[in-house]
């Protein structure tokens, strides 16, 4: 009997496995330009704009990466980790990479969505009750930051969430200043958190909140994928750093990734730095404490920003879309989906020039391509709080990542320059 119970465990285990075995074998790896078609000289002014950059004062240092056919043709670091300490940036320290959280929470929600747990198009209030018979914002009184509210004309939907049209506010970074008042007298937590305070229960106060705008009706980066953090939490029993660790991060080899670091690799975060006189400082605490990753309670999961990862272990996970939703022999994510996640979600809701915007990126269209220096048709990015940046190029099977760790660093240009000087040194 106790044999038949066991196997009825292991079943169900592997039955709740989001990730399968897959028929490719491809890996990140080391490789050399000129064998993966790109040219040494011009990769070599990728050298020369760092290096520039950080003697104008513009940022105290970079990681810069770029993957051509799944190897990695160049990796190099530049400037400081920490001023003030005078510690040199290392190839592989830690960054927060913010709003790079984003994708990966998506990823989550995907890899569940290919199990038939939901539809994209539920409404959340199914699985968060709070977000049942949404408002929408008509008068705020700025006096006592009182309001007076609408019935939405439709519900919140998982699809709306992951899309930013959700019309779901950001808080202390919302264009809105209403919305600054309101999210702040509610005390919800917008990026990540030192506090002890769980994602659940930031996810539920937000449910009440009201609405920039009845759902589907205009794109306004929000707080869509903390509250699909949780749902992910929900959907799958596992906290969402478990799902993460078990699901995307081991299977990837993603070893550095953390929402907070163990003490092993505390050593190598970079710090958020600030101009200051012309001097690099650490970034003071404000709303948020910038060393949310080694301290504090360690117990808010943000699927919007919380993370912190290196360049190449960020560059396994673009390489895994590159795949068609796979890498080192595990697929997690159909190439169907993947496809899917990629078209155009949003229609003109999404006012990026050049670009519209699918389930988890901004996606280059031809007029963004046209435009030059941004990759071809289908090349998808985003960004972070912390000024850090990746674009993956489908056809030209290219990935960039430059990493920086900045608060009011008005004057770097080093983002696009970056991604100019990555097309323009492909050479087959």
């Amino acid at each position: 009997m106790k044999y038949w119970y066991l196997f009825i465990i292991i079943s169900l285990s592997f039955s709740a496995c989001t990730q399968s075995h897959s028929t490719k074998f491809q890996h990140l790896t080391e490789g050399t330009a000129s064998q993966e078609g790109m040219s040494e000289e011009r990769l070599a002014r990728i050298d020369s704009m760092c290096k520039e950059a950080i003697e104008k004062g513009e940022v105290p240092g970079i990681v810069a990466l770029v993957v051509r056919n799944g190897k990695i043709v160049y990796h190099k670091a530049f400037g400081m980790a920490d001023n003030e300490a005078g510690r040199a940036l290392k190839r592989d320290d830690i960054f927060r990479i913010a709003s790079q959280t984003k994708a990966i929470t998506a990823t989550a929600v995907m890899m569940l969505w290919e199990e038939g747990k939901f539809s994209l198009d539920d409404p959340i209030s199914m699985y968060i009750p709070e977000f049942k018979n949404a408002q929408v914002l008509d008068t705020l009184f700025v006096s006592d930051t009182t309001y007076l509210t609408i019935p939405a004309t439709k519900e919140i939907t998982i699809r709306h969430l992951l899309t930013h049209t959700s019309g779901l506010g950001y808080g202390n970074i919302d264009g809105d200043v209403r919305f600054k008042m309101i999210y702040n007298k509610a005390g919800i937590t917008d990026l990540f958190t030192t506090e002890n305070i769980s994602i659940e229960e930031n996810v539920r106060k937000l449910g009440k909140l009201p609405l920039h705008f009845n759902p589907g009706e205009k794109f306004t980066y929000c707080e869509g994928l903390d509250v699909l953090g949780y749902l992910v939490e929900i959907i799958s029993g596992e906290s969402l750093n478990e799902f993460f660790r078990t699901h995307i991060f081991n299977p990837l080899g993603m070893n550095d990734t953390w929402f907070y670091l163990p003490k092993s690799k505390c050593s190598r975060l970079v710090s958020v730095q600030i101009p200051e006189n012309g001097k690099w400082i650490k970034y003071p605490v404000t709303f948020y404490d910038p060393d949310y990753p080694i301290k504090g309670a360690k117990k808010f999961y943000s699927g919007g920003a919380g993370l912190s990862s290196t360049a190449k272990d960020y560059a396994k996970f673009l390489q895994m879309y590159l795949n068609g939703g796979e890498l080192n022999g595990v697929r997690l994510l159909s190439r169907t989906t993947v496809q899917f996640m990629m078209s155009n979600q949003t229609g003109k809701l999404f006012k990026g020039p050049g670009a519209y915007y699918g389930l988890a990126f901004s996606v280059i269209n031809q007029k963004g391509q046209d435009l030059g220096g941004r990759g071809s048709i289908g090349t998808f990015g985003w960004g972070g709080y912390f000024n850090t940046q990746y674009f993956a190029d489908p056809k030209e099977k290219v990935i960039g990542i430059i990493m920086k760790q900045t608060q009011e660093a008005k004057n770097d240009n080093t983002a696009w320059k970056f991604q100019q000087l990555v097309g323009q040194a492909i050479d087959d």
